[in-house]
C-alpha cells in the first residue's frame, strides 16, 4: 500500500484497496483541515496567547479597550469603559500640562496664563484643572490663571501655593476688568470668577500675565525705603538750600521797598479753611497750592496771570507755618522764577510779629 503526502494531516489510500479516503485529525492543532474547495479552517488559539485588553494598551487618550476572551477577565472589567467625567478629567490634566509648559519664574514663583475654549459647566472644569496644577506643582511656589474663552460669559480661575498671592491677583484682576468680574468662589489658594462681556481679546491675556507677574513679586519690607527715595524731611531740606528765606518782618519791608526794579508779590497759598480760621493778609494774592504753577508759569497759556509774563518776578510765598511754602517756592524756581522764596514760620510768625492781618468772611482766591 502506497501513500501520497498532500498535507501533514491527510492520508490518501491507494484505489487498489479502497476508494474511501481516510482523514486523520490532529485535535491539538485544528478541528478541520483546509481543502482546495475553500473551506475556512477553525483555528483554536493556544492558551498562552494573550488577547489585547485595556491594561496592556498604552495610556493614549484615543485607545479604546476591546473584548478579551481571557477567562481570567471578569465581566465587570469587560464592561468598564471611560465615562464622560473621565474624559473631562483627562482633558483638564492635559490643559494643566499645557499651562506648565508656558511657565515664567518671578521671584522664585512659577507663573503662567492659559486660555481654553468655553465648556459646559466650565467653572467646575477649571476647578479640575486647578487640582491637577496643584498636584503637579505640589512642592513648588506657583501662581496660575486659567480662563475659558468664547462669546458671552466665561470663567476664570486663579490658583497658587500662597493665599496672599492669590488674593492680590484677585484684586488686580477685578481692577483690570472693571465691571466684568463676578467672584464665585474664594478658597484661599483657589479663586474662581465669572467674566462678563464679549470674546476675550489679546489685551485680556496680556492683562492676566501682568496681574500674575505683579502678584508673584516679593513684597518690599515696609520698614526699608526703596532705593532712590527720599523722606519728606530730606525733600524739604533740599528745597530750602535753594532759597534765601525771609523773616516775616523782612518780607513786610521788602513789600514796601520802592527801590526794587522787579515786581514783588506776597502769595498766600493756604486753603480757604485755614484763612477763615486764622485770618488773612490784606493785599496778598490768594492762590491755593494746587494751581500755583499754572498761575505763574510764563510759558503757560491756560490760567496764567497777566502779571506772570516775566521771569524776574519776586514772589514771596506764605503758608500757615512755613513748610508747604518752601516746597512751593522751590517748585516756582524749577519753572525759572529764580527770585521766588518764602517766609520763615509762615502766617503764624507774621501774626506774632504784629504785622497787618484781618479775619476773612468770604473767599477771595484767584
Amino acid at each position: 500500500m502506497s501513500t501520497i503526502g498532500l498535507a501533514p494531516s491527510i492520508k490518501i489510500h491507494s484505489p487498489s484497496t479502497t476508494d474511501d479516503v481516510t482523514r486523520s485529525t490532529h485535535s491539538d492543532d485544528i478541528s478541520r483541515s483546509p481543502t482546495s474547495f475553500g473551506d475556512t479552517p477553525i483555528v483554536q488559539r493556544p492558551l498562552s496567547f494573550q488577547a489585547f485588553h485595556r491594561e496592556e494598551l498604552s495610556n493614549s487618550s484615543i485607545t479604546t479597550p476591546i473584548f478579551s476572551p481571557n477567562p481570567a477577565l471578569k465581566d465587570d472589567d469587560v464592561s468598564s469603559m471611560r465615562t464622560l467625567e473621565d474624559v473631562r478629567d483627562q482633558v483638564a490634566e492635559k490643559l494643566a500640562v499645557r499651562a506648565i509648559r508656558k511657565l515664567k519664574v518671578v521671584d522664585n514663583t512659577r507663573v503662567a496664563v492659559t486660555l481654553t475654549l468655553a465648556k459646559k459647566e466650565d467653572a467646575e472644569f477649571l476647578r479640575m484643572v486647578a487640582i491637577h496644577l496643584r498636584r503637579i506643582l505640589a512642592e513648588k511656589d506657583h501662581l496660575m490663571a486659567v480662563a475659558t474663552t468664547g462669546v458671552g460669559d466665561t470663567s476664570l480661575v486663579v490658583c497658587g501655593s500662597s493665599p496672599a498671592q492669590v488674593h492680590r491677583a484677585s484684586l488686580l484682576v477685578a481692577s483690570k476688568f472693571i465691571g466684568r468680574i463676578q467672584g464665585l468662589y474664594d478658597e484661599g489658594t483657589l479663586w474662581i470668577a465669572r467674566v462678563h462681556g464679549v470674546d476675550w481679546t489679546p489685551y485680556d491675556e496680556a492683562a492676566l500675565w501682568d496681574v500674575m507677574q505683579k502678584s508673584a513679586r516679593n513684597l518690599i519690607d515696609p520698614s526699608q525705603p526703596p532705593p532712590g527715595s527720599c523722606s519728606i524731611a530730606e525733600i524739604l531740606a533740599a528745597a530750602r538750600t535753594r532759597l534765601q528765606r525771609l523773616t516775616a518782618r523782612q518780607a513786610f519791608e521788602e513789600l514796601q521797598d520802592t527801590s526794587l526794579i522787579m515786581p514783588v508779590l506776597l502769595v498766600d497759598i493756604r486753603p480757604q479753611a485755614q484763612r477763615l480760621q486764622h485770618g488773612s493778609i490784606p493785599g496778598s494774592l490768594i492762590i491755593e497750592r494746587n494751581v500755583l504753577e499754572w498761575r505763574f508759569d510764563p510759558r503757560s497759556l491756560d490760567g496764567r496771570l497777566d502779571i506772570a509774563t516775566r521771569y524776574d518776578l519776586r514772589i514771596i510765598v506764605i503758608c500757615q507755618e512755613g513748610y508747604t511754602s518752601s516746597l512751593a517756592a522751590a517748585s516756582l524756581q524749577d519753572l525759572g522764577l529764580l527770585n521766588a522764596t518764602d517766609i520763615i514760620g509762615g502766617f503764624k510768625a507774621w501774626k506774632e510779629e504784629g504785622l497787618p492781618f484781618e479775619l476773612e468772611s468770604s473767599d477771595g482766591a484767584v
